[in-house]
C-alpha cells in the first residue's frame, strides 16, 4: 500500500490490515515481509507475552520490584519496532519491554531495571534504544532533540520513534516536543499506545478530542490513528512514517503522530488495582481482539505456521525467558551508595548528606535489619 494512502487519511479513519479473525480487509495491502520475518513477528509477541506473564509472578513473588504489565500492547510494540532499521533510534516510556527488545536490548536488562539495578539501563552499544522514562512525557522532548541533533548534524538515514501512552498527551512535554518537532522538521515518529486507560482515568476523561491523531494537526503535520492490535497494520503505518521522516516528499512534513488503539488487559503495574475503576465486561470485550491469536490465525492460513511450529516457539520462548530470568538474577546486588551516585552525574549536597545518613544507619543496625520486612 502507497505510503501516502496510508497517512494521508483523516485522523478518525482507523488503519487496519487484519481482522479480529485474522483475516485481510477488503482492499488492505499485506507487508511486503518474507515469510520468516512474518513468523518472527510472531516468535517475538509470543516471547513478551510470556515473559510478561513470568515477570508478574516474580513481582508477586517478592523477586522483583513494581513492574508494569504489557500483555495486549505485543502487536503495537513488535509491529512498530519490527519496522525500525539499525541507524533508527528507539525511544521507549516503562513499558516498551517487548519494543526494546526487538531493537536490541537483552531481556535480562529489562528485568534488572525492575529489579532496582540501574546496570539495567546500560545499553548495549549496538543497541540505539534510550533509557526508560518513568516520568510521563518526560522522553518526548528527548526524543525531538535526538532528531534535531541528527538533522543539524546533516545526518541522513535515521529516525526516532517515541513512545508514550494517552494519559502523556495531557502533559506539557507532549506538547513542547511535538510542537518544536513540527517548528524544525525533525525527523520524528510519535508513537502513542492508546490502550484507553492512565492508571484509573479512561479515555473520555483525558481529552475532549475526537481522535488523540488529529492532534497533530495543530502541530502542521500528519496524524494517524490505526489498529493498535493488528501488529501489521502498525508495522506498515509505522515503516511508511519513519520513511517519510528519512525521505520526505516535496511538501511533505518530517514527523508522523500515530496513535495506536488498544488495550492493556492487566494493570497499570503491579501496584494497582483495575478492578476498581473497569468491568471485567470491557476487559473480555477487548480481549476478543487479541493481536497474538489474529496474527496466528493469519498465518495458518497463509501456510506459514503449523501446530509443530508453534510447539517448538513456545519450547523456546520459556527457554529464553527462563535464561534471562537466571541472568538477572544471578547478578550481584548493587551497593545501596548507587541509590544516591546514580541521580546525578554529581552528587549535590543534599545527597551527599542523605547518603551520609543512610551509611550511619547501616552501620548503627545493619542491613539485614533494614532491609528485614
Amino acid at each position: 500500500m502507497p505510503v501516502t494512502s496510508i497517512l494521508d487519511r483523516e485522523p478518525d479513519d482507523r488503519f487496519r490490515i487484519l481482522d479480529e479473525d485474522g483475516e485481510v480487509v477488503d482492499g488492505a495491502s499485506v507487508p511486503d515481509l518474507s515469510d520468516e520475518e512474518f513468523v518472527e513477528m510472531y516468535r517475538m509477541m509470543k516471547l513478551a507475552r510470556h515473559f510478561d506473564q513470568r515477570a508478574v509472578s516474580l513481582q508477586r513473588q517478592g523477586r522483583m520490584g513494581t513492574y508494569p504489565p504489557l500483555s495486549g500492547q505485543e502487536g503495537a510494540q513488535v509491529g512498530s519496532a519490527m519496522a525500525l532499521d539499525d541507524d533508527d533510534w528507539l525511544i521507549p516510556s516503562y513499558r516498551e519491554h517487548a519494543a526494546t527488545l526487538v531493537h536490541g536490548l537483552p531481556l535480562e536488562q529489562t528485568l534488572l531495571l525492575w529489579m532496582g539495578n540501574e546496570h539495567g539501563n546500560d545499553v548495549p552499544e549496538d543497541a540505539n534504544v534510550f533509557t526508560a522514562a518513568v516520568p510521563i512525557a518526560s522522553q518526548v522532548p528527548h526524543a525531538t532533540g535526538l532528531a534535531w541533533a541528527s538533522k543539524l548534524k546533516d545526518e541522513t538515514g535515521k529516525g526516532f520513534l517515541c513512545y508514550f501512552g494517552d494519559g502523556a498527551t495531557s502533559e506539557g512535554d507532549f506538547h513542547e516536543g511535538l510542537n518544536f518537532a513540527g517548528v524544525f522538521d525533525t525527523p520524528n515518529v510519535f508513537f502513542c499506545n492508546n490502550n484507553q486507560w492512565a492508571i484509573s482515568v479512561p479515555r473520555e476523561r483525558q481529552t475532549a478530542s475526537e481522535t488523540i491523531a488529529q492532534k497533530a494537526t495543530a502541530y502542521g503535520f500528519d496524524g494517524v490513528q490505526i489498529d493498535g492490535m493488528d501488529p501489521l497494520a502498525v508495522y506498515a503505518t509505522t515503516e511508511a512514517a519513519l520513511e517519510k521522516a528519512k525521505n520526505p516528499g516535496e511538501g511533505e512534513r518530517r514527523p508522523t503522530l500515530v496513535e495506536a488503539v488498544q488495550y492493556r488487559f492487566g494493570a497499570h503495574t503491579t501496584a494497582d488495582d483495575p478492578s476498581v475503576y473497569r468491568e471485567e465486561a470491557e476487559v473480555e470485550k477487548w480481549r476478543a481482539k487479541d493481536p497474538i491469536p489474529r496474527l496466528e490465525k493469519f498465518l495458518r492460513a497463509t501456510g506459514r505456521l503449523d501446530d509443530g511450529d508453534v510447539e517448538r516457539i513456545e519450547e523456546a520462548v520459556e527457554e529464553r525467558v527462563a535464561d534471562a530470568i537466571e541472568a538477572a538474577e544471578s547478578t550481584p546486588r548493587p551497593d545501596p551508595r548507587e541509590m544516591f551516585e546514580n541521580v546525578y552525574e554529581e552528587m549535590t549536597p543534599r545527597l551527599e548528606r542523605q547518603l551520609a545518613e543512610f551509611e550511619e544507619l547501616r552501620e548503627t543496625y545493619g542491613d539485614e535489619e533494614i532491609l528485614e520486612d
